[in-house]
């Protein structure tokens, strides 16, 4: 038995630091890869704290800019937090459907009784099977929500949305 037990001293007590933390954490950010490999678009360039700024809310609702939420209860409409479950829902369909397709984030934009989505996809899908993915889309979207759904996409190169690597 070494001394410092037989003396009553615990040997954890001398591995405490007391030094400062280093607040080397980073919330809402993207981490660095090594090499420098994992592309950023803009969207995903830009800081959490600027996203009222220079970045625009991926949900945007139009549809009732006046009035309560006890009025659009009452006219049927959705309230703020079925919204949200619905939007998510959308963006899960969205991914599930066209899995690996979309180089940007799904925004949805609601008008009155229409739910538009909007994206950037990749090139590398056939015409057919895009005209088939958007039919489907807009049919299956508009029976579970009960109102019309248009998509609104555009193709781009694979690298043409990248603004830096990371």
């Amino acid at each position: 038995m070494s001394s410092a037990l037989r003396k009553g001293f615990s040997p954890a007590l001398r591995r405490i630091h007391t030094s400062v933390c280093l607040r080397k954490e980073k919330a809402g950010r993207y981490k660095a890869t090594p090499r420098r490999t994992f592309g950023l678009t803009y969207e995903m360039s830009l800081l959490p704290e600027e996203i009222a700024h220079k970045k625009s809310w991926n949900s945007l609702n139009t549809a009732q800019l006046e009035g309560t939420f006890l009025e659009r209860e009452s006219m049927g409409q959705d309230l703020p937090h079925k919204m949200a479950v619905e939007d998510m829902f959308i963006r899960k369909f969205m991914n599930g459907t066209w899995p690996d397709t979309f180089q940007s984030e799904i925004i949805i934009k609601r008008t009155h009784n229409l739910i538009r989505i909007a994206g950037i996809t990749n090139y590398f899908i056939p015409a057919k099977k895009m005209y088939f993915l958007i039919g489907y889309t807009e049919e299956m979207l508009s029976l579970w929500l009960k109102c019309p759904v248009k998509l609104e996409l555009q193709s781009a190169s694979q690298n043409a949305t990248i603004i830096k690597h990371i």
